[in-house]
C-alpha cells in the first residue's frame, strides 16, 4: 500500500517511463542513469556566516533534502565553505556566479559540485583551472542557465528569451567541458515562465543525454510558486524528463524541500513521509476534518517513513479510502469514527481520542515497515 510503484504492472496508466540519462555523482548521491530523482534546496544565510548556514543546512536536511545549494560569492563565503561543508551530512553544492576564483576555492573547501557557466567565467585558460580543480576534487558540475541572464548576442539573435536561445546556451556551455573532455555535469535551463520552461526542457532532453536538474525559477511565494512548479516541474516529470529538482520559492527553503517531495509524491517517483488523503469536507462530516488533518500534518512530521494516511469526515468515501491505505479513520455518528489498518476495519474510536490513536498507530506502521525493509535488506546482503 505504500509504495504505489509497486503495482505497476497491474496499474500500468500509472508507469512514467523515464529518459536514459547518463549519471554522474554529487557527491555520494547519484544523479541521472535511473537514480531515485534527488530534492535539492538552497541556502539563504550569509555564508561567510557559517553557523548560521550549517543551522539551516541541519533544518533542510531533517526535511529530507539529498543535496544543498550554497552561494560563494565572494572569498569569505568560500573560506567558511570550508568549515561548512565538513559538518554537512549531504553534499553541497558551490554557487560561484562569475568568478572562476571561487570555483577553484569552492572545490578545494570540499564543494560536492560547482554551479557555473563555463561561458561566463572568462577565457578558456581560466575554464580549464576551474575544470582541473573540479577533476582534482571528485567535483561535479552544473551549467545553470536562467531566461533572466541569457546571453547578449543570443537576445540580439532570438529577440527575446525562447527555447531555442536557452537550448542553445546550454549547449554552447556544455561544448566548452566535452572539449576538455570532462563529462560530470548536469544542465537546468529555467525560467519564471512554466511554457518557456517546458518547452526549453523538452528540447534540451532532445539534444543531450547528460542529466537533467529541473525547476521553475523564482516561482513566487508559497502558495502561487507551489502551483506554479507543480505544474511545470510535474509536466515534466510525468514526461519522464528530469533527475533532480529544485522548487524556488520566496518562502522557507525548508518548505522547498516539503513540495519537492509532494510533487514527487504525487506522480509516485519518490516516497518519504506520510502521504494524507483527505476530503475538503462538507455538512455531513462527523468531525471537524480540516483541523484534524492540520493538527496531524504537524504531530506526523518526524515520520519518514513512506505510508498512507487516509482521513475521511463519512462514510460515502470512507471506508473505499481506508481499503488503500495503510492507516485510515472515516467519521461516524454520536461522537465517534472507525479505524481502518492495512486496508481493514480495526476498532470504532471516539473523537476525543482520534488525534492520539492515530499519531500512535502510524508511528507503529512506520517501526513495522522500516523493520520489515531492514530484514529484507539484511537478507539481501547474505545472499550476495
Amino acid at each position: 500500500m505504500s509504495d504505489s510503484s509497486a503495482l505497476g504492472h497491474i496499474r500500468p496508466w500509472r508507469h512514467i517511463e523515464r529518459r536514459q540519462s547518463r549519471q554522474i555523482m554529487v557527491g555520494s548521491v547519484p544523479v541521472g542513469g535511473g537514480a531515485p530523482i534527488s530534492v535539492q534546496s538552497m541556502t539563504n544565510t550569509p555564508t561567510a556566516d557559517a553557523a548560521a548556514t550549517l543551522a539551516q543546512i541541519r533544518q533542510l536536511e531533517e526535511a529530507g533534502a539529498d543535496i544543498v545549494r550554497v552561494s560563494c560569492p565572494d572569498e569569505d563565503s568560500t573560506a567558511a565553505f570550508k568549515t561548512i561543508a565538513r559538518a554537512a551530512r549531504v553534499p553541497l553544492v558551490a554557487d560561484i556566479h562569475f568568478h572562476y576564483r571561487r570555483g577553484i576555492e569552492a572545490a578545494e573547501a570540499g564543494a560536492a559540485c560547482l554551479r557555473i557557466n563555463p561561458g561566463n567565467i572568462g577565457s578558456i585558460a581560466r575554464v580549464k583551472e576551474v575544470v582541473q580543480a573540479a577533476r582534482d576534487h571528485g567535483c561535479s558540475m552544473r551549467i545553470g542557465v536562467n531566461a533572466g541572464s541569457l546571453e547578449k548576442e543570443l537576445l540580439e539573435k532570438y529577440g527575446e528569451p525562447c527555447p531555442d536561445a536557452m537550448v542553445e546556451s546550454a549547449l554552447n556551455h556544455a561544448r566548452i567541458l566535452q572539449d576538455l573532455d570532462f563529462h560530470e555535469f548536469k544542465i537546468s535551463v529555467k525560467a519564471s515562465d512554466p511554457f518557456l520552461t517546458v518547452a526549453a526542457y523538452q528540447q534540451l532532453a532532445e539534444a543531450i543525454d547528460c542529466p537533467l536538474h529541473l525547476g521553475v525559477t523564482e516561482a513566487g511565494p508559497l502558495r502561487t510558486g507551489t502551483i506554479k512548479s507543480a505544474i511545470g516541474m510535474g509536466n515534466m516529470l510525468w514526461a519522464g524528463i528530469g533527475d533532480t529538482i529544485r522548487v524556488s520559492l520566496a518562502a522557507d527553503p525548508v518548505e522547498e524541500i516539503k513540495v519537492g517531495f509532494d510533487i514527487l509524491k504525487s506522480l509516485g517517483l519518490r516516497h518519504r513521509g506520510v502521504n494524507i488523503i483527505a476530503c475538503p469536507s462538507c455538512a455531513r462530516q462527523g468531525f471537524n476534518v480540516i483541523e484534524t488533518v492540520a493538527i496531524l500534518e504537524e504531530k506526523l512530521a518526524h515520520v519518514s517513513t513512506a505510508m498512507s494516511l487516509s482521513i475521511i469526515g463519512c462514510v460515502v468515501n470512507g471506508p473505499g479510502e481506508a481499503l488503500y491505505t495503510d492507516v485510515g479513520f472515516t467519521g461516524g455518528g454520536a461522537g465517534s469514527g472507525m479505524l481502518y489498518l492495512n486496508g481493514k476495519i480495526a476498532h470504532k474510536q471516539a473523537n476525543d481520542g482520534m488525534i492520539d490513536e492515530i499519531v500512535a498507530q502510524v508511528e507503529a506502521k512506520a517501526a513495522e515497515l522500516d523493520a520489515a525493509r531492514a530484514a529484507q535488506a539484511a537478507a539481501l546482503k547474505a545472499a550476495e
